[in-house]
C-alpha cells in the first residue's frame, strides 16, 4: 500500500487527477476511509462543532486536534493526514506557532494547516524552513466567523477578489504546497486554480479546483439542520443509525437480543 505523499499530491495536479480529502477524528472512520482510497484526512477544527456540540470552530484548542490527530494516525495507513491549526494557536509569537505545529506532526499529522493569507504568511515561511508542510486556506474563514460578519461567501467585489488572489499567490511564495479554497465564487476559484502551480481543495468553490473536503459528517448526513448549498449528501446516516438503534433496543426489550448464539455455556 502507497503513502500518499506530498510529491504525489502535486503530481496529480500535474496529471489533472482530482483529489478527494474528508475531515476525520478517529480511528475508526480513518480506518475506513482509507480502505474507501480517500486522498487526505483532515483533523479539522470542525471536531468543535459535530464531535463536541458547539456552534463554532473558536473553542478548540490545539491538545484537542493533537488528540485526535493521534487516534487517526493509528487507524490510517495509507492517507495523507492533515493537522489543523485552530484558533489562537499562531497568532502570538513564532516558537509558539512552531510548538503547536510540531505538537500535531509529533501526534502523526503529515502536514498542517493555517487559515489566513498574506498576514500569516512569515509564520507559513517559517514552519516550511524548519521542515513543517504547511496548507493554507482562505476565503471563508470559519476562525474569522465574526469578523467575516458570519458563513459568508467571499470574492463578491473586485477589492475582495484580489485581496483573496494576493493570498493564494502569497501563500504558494511563503511554501505552502496546497491551498483550501473555501466559499468563494467558482470563476474565482478557477482563475486561482490555473494561477497556482500547487494544488487548490475547494469546498464551496465550485468544479474547477484540483480536489474537494467535505466534513464526513455532513457528507454521511449524520449532522442535523446543515444545508449548505455546497453539500450533497452521499448517505442517508442519521436514518440508518437510528434504525439500527431502534433495532437493537426492540430486541433487548423483547428478550431476543442476545439470543443462545451469542450466550457463553458451560462446556
Amino acid at each position: 500500500m502507497t503513502k500518499v505523499t506530498i510529491k504525489h499530491l502535486i503530481e496529480m495536479k500535474a496529471q489533472a487527477e482530482r483529489i478527494c480529502m474528508l475531515t476525520c477524528y478517529d480511528a475508526t472512520f480513518a480506518r475506513l476511509l482509507d480502505e474507501a482510497g480517500v486522498d487526505m484526512l483532515l483533523v479539522g477544527d470542525t471536531l468543535g462543532m459535530v464531535f463536541k456540540g458547539e456552534e463554532t470552530t473558536l473553542g478548540v484548542t490545539i491538545d484537542e486536534i493533537a488528540y485526535h490527530v493521534s487516534a487517526v494516525a493509528r487507524g490510517s495507513k495509507r492517507a495523507h493526514i492533515v493537522g489543523d491549526m485552530p484558533f489562537m494557536s499562531y497568532h502570538s509569537s513564532d516558537a509558539a506557532t512552531i510548538e503547536n505545529a510540531g505538537k500535531l506532526i509529533r501526534a502523526g499529522a503529515h502536514s498542517i494547516k493555517m487559515e489566513g493569507g498574506l498576514a500569516i504568511c512569515d509564520r507559513v515561511h517559517r514552519l516550511v524552513q524548519l521542515g513543517i508542510p504547511v496548507i493554507g486556506h482562505i476565503g471563508l474563514l470559519p476562525q474569522s466567523v465574526h469578523a467575516q460578519s458570519g458563513y459568508l461567501v467571499q470574492g463578491r467585489d473586485e477589492a475582495s477578489r484580489k485581496r483573496i488572489l494576493d493570498d493564494a499567490v502569497g501563500l504558494e511564495q511563503a511554501g505552502c504546497f496546497m491551498i483550501v479554497l473555501e466559499g468563494i465564487e467558482a470563476n474565482l476559484a478557477q482563475e486561482i486554480t490555473a494561477k497556482l502551480r500547487i494544488p487548490t481543495i475547494g469546498i464551496g468553490a465550485g468544479v474547477h479546483c484540483d480536489g474537494q473536503v467535505l466534513v464526513l459528517y455532513d457528507m454521511l448526513k449524520l449532522t442535523q439542520g446543515f444545508h449548505a448549498k455546497f453539500l450533497k449528501h452521499f448517505a442517508e446516516g442519521d436514518s440508518v443509525v437510528k434504525s439500527a438503534c431502534q433495532s437493537y433496543m426492540l430486541e433487548v426489550k423483547r428478550g431476543t437480543f442476545p439470543g443462545p448464539e451469542h450466550s457463553y455455556w458451560q462446556r
